[in-house]
């Protein structure tokens, strides 16, 4: 794993290729259409990409384990991260700094970089265990100082 690409790389390439499919898509669909066909379709993907984070580990798939597995995310300085809380049932922090939000701003992407990278994040988690929420009051790609993460753990009935 040590070898792997940062996820910001893999972000990055995914745009590239992306990026001409979805302007079509606009062209023949509309942009609301093509939005939504975008956003279903990387949250799909971001459900898959949380099972195989899950499966990537004996740890247990708590918050503890979560956040550090999450290290891709954040190689090559592409997150600024200044942590709250970490615990098995909780974790927390703060994005101050998001290479995300300025490649997509680099790569004319903007206006779909939430969809791109933001709107995953939650479909990620439910992939990695469906018991964790993420609640995110704002972003840096929609405009915001920082990004609030809050992922909690809340055991569902017969589970």
């Amino acid at each position: 794993m040590a070898d792997e690409l940062p996820i910001l790389e893999i972000r990055r390439i995914e745009a590239n290729i992306i990026k001409p499919i979805y302007e079509e898509m606009v062209i023949e669909l509309g942009e609301e259409k093509a939005r939504q066909i975008l956003t279903t379709a990387i949250n799909k993907d971001a459900v898959r990409q949380g099972s195989e984070l899950a499966a990537s580990t004996d740890l247990p798939n708590n918050l503890e384990t979560f956040d550090s597995l999450m290290g891709r995310w954040s190689k090559g300085d592409a997150l600024t991260k200044e942590p709250v809380h970490t615990s098995e049932n909780r974790l927390e922090f703060n994005v101050t700094r998001c290479k995300y939000a300025e490649t997509y701003a680099e790569m004319g992407l903007s206006h779909i970089g939430a969809i791109l990278s933001c709107g995953r994040d939650g479909s990620l988690c439910e992939g990695y265990n469906p018991d964790v929420t993420l609640t995110r009051t704002q972003t840096i790609m929609s405009g915001a100082t920082h990004c609030d993460f809050r992922f909690k753990i809340d055991k569902k009935e017969g589970r």
